[in-house]
């Protein structure tokens, strides 16, 4: 038997004596507590001597004899707990010497400070609220073992301190753009979730199926079609943060599942979308930081406005050289990209759009470390954006970059419906030629947008690159609390 199976044994042995004794560790519908473990810390000076209740996880253990010292943890930190045989008499004592590691308990008391200075609980009188079964993992205080952190959050909330930490500022971040957005007029709504046709971005969906309706769903990419049906009905500003789903790899950027905000506003544009990005990025960065500065990765980073514009094919030139003159040349801009160094098997038949992408992710994104808007994106990748005035083989298009990670993408809303059907159409047939992620043909927004949508501006911002940037996390799954993960049996 494992030394953890042989735990398990002996905590379930205690569990029975106990409820044989007729006391059920599991009975309780809840405690009374008058104080968390961080106001007994900051209000000792009002509290020396005072009866005071607080209840947590058992986190330490030190027995002297007749006397025993011992760590409890609530969401705010850790007290210290005095428990004396000559205060709490021979049975409860020996009751509560039986108590282990994980165990949770409500402890009431006076506070006092021991000799070395440490803020205590001269324990009067505990509560078993709940017997842990399983053991706390070796070196639990230390827990740094990536696998066992993401597959039992739970420990890992427990042992680690900064864990916490950055799922408090994701929480804050998150409100802060919440309530700048209500404050400025914008309606928060809710779209759904499973679609009869997935739409908004350009990637794979997952499927599923209803009984009932006997049909075939799917799990939205994105919320944009929905939204920008709202700004059809007369709702002028909009937002939703929600989860959204895509069908892809998973690596330290990318997660199938995961938060995005998207907002839109009728009469703005994607100039009025750049200025309400960095004023949405620098109050989230505000909420966590108390100012517009942050480090990411080694890199001091600031985000006052106004930051830098520079279109996309300006910065593929800058960085690579490639000079794409002609976009209805794929072949040439193919060999542009080769003789810069991209491996001439992943452009094999490839359209423009995905070269456009590679020179992106292998010469611009890297260096776009202060906060950029690369602008003016191929109508050829952009189906749901409006073209430029003054070129019409691009779109009004921005994505916003911060510490070399793209966090959004944004644009002067396409709203002529003829326009939309041939782009549409356009994605159709790529579509058709093996291209897994081009949009599909989505009727019925086409018949929404022929009722008349005013010019619009949207953004879309993923929520958690902008967590890892403001809690300088080099990995998605550490700002995700439950991310997807193979099944154990499936390791390779």
């Amino acid at each position: 038997m494992s030394e953890t199976s042989d735990q398990y044994q002996r905590r379930l042995e205690k569990l029975q004596e106990l409820k044989h004794k007729g006391q059920d560790p599991f009975g309780h519908h809840s405690y009374q507590r008058t104080h968390s473990s961080r106001q007994l810390q900051e209000n000792f000076a009002e509290l020396e001597g005072q009866p005071v209740s607080v209840a947590g996880r058992l986190i330490a253990i030190r027995s002297h004899g007749k006397s025993t010292f011992a760590d409890l943890q609530d969401a705010d930190g850790t007290i210290q707990i005095h428990a004396r045989v000559d205060v709490l008499g021979e049975e409860r004592y020996e009751h509560c010497c039986g108590l282990d590691l994980g165990d949770i308990v409500g402890v009431s008391g006076e506070l006092f400070k021991t000799r070395t200075g440490e803020v205590t609980i001269r324990c009067k009188e505990f509560t078993l609220l709940a017997k842990a079964l399983q053991p706390l993992p070796e070196k639990f205080h230390g827990l740094q073992n990536p696998e066992l952190r993401y597959r039992q959050r739970y420990l890992d909330l427990l042992a680690n301190d900064k864990v916490r930490e950055i799922f408090t500022a994701r929480s804050r971040i998150i409100k802060a753009a919440r309530d700048y957005l209500t404050e400025r007029g914008f309606l928060e709504v809710e779209t759904p979730v499973l679609q009869p046709i997935y739409g908004g971005a350009a990637a794979r969906p997952f499927t599923t199926y209803h009984n009932a309706l006997d049909m075939q769903l799917y799990m939205r990419i994105a919320p944009e079609l929905y939204l920008k049906r709202l700004i059809i009905g007369g709702c002028e500003k909009v937002f939703e943060i929600g989860r959204v789903f895509r069908n892809e790899g998973i690596d330290t950027r990318h997660n199938p599942e995961f938060t995005i905000l998207e907002a839109y506003q009728a009469y703005a544009d994607y100039e009025d979308m750049m200025t309400l990005t960095e004023n949405l990025v620098g109050g989230m960065c505000q909420a966590v930081h108390g100012g517009l500065t942050f480090t990411y990765q080694g890199n001091d980073i600031d985000l006052s406005p106004p930051w830098r514009r520079v279109q996309l094919l300006e910065a593929i030139s800058e960085y690579s050289g490639v000079e794409l003159t002609d976009l209805e040349d794929t072949d040439a801009a193919r060999r542009q990209a080769i003789e810069a160094g991209i491996d001439p098997e992943t452009l094999a038949d490839q359209p423009l759009g995905y070269i456009i992408e590679k020179l992106c992710d292998r010469f611009v994104q890297p260096n776009l470390i202060q906060p950029t808007f690369m602008t003016d994106y191929p109508v050829e990748i952009s189906p749901l954006a409006k073209r430029k005035a003054d070129d019409r083989q691009l779109t009004a298009r921005f994505e916003p970059f911060i510490g070399g990670e793209e966090v959004g993408n944004a644009f002067s809303e396409l709203n002529d419906p003829l326009d939309q059907r041939q782009r549409f159409e356009a994605q159709a047939a790529a579509r058709a030629a093996g291209d897994e992620e081009a949009h599909p043909l989505d009727e019925e927004f086409i018949q929404a947008l022929e009722y008349g949508m005013p010019p619009t501006g949207g953004l879309g911002l993923g929520i958690d690159r902008l967590v890892m940037l403001l809690t300088d996390q080099p990995n998605l799954r550490e700002v995700i609390l439950f991310p997807l993960l193979r099944p154990v049996d499936d390791q390779p």
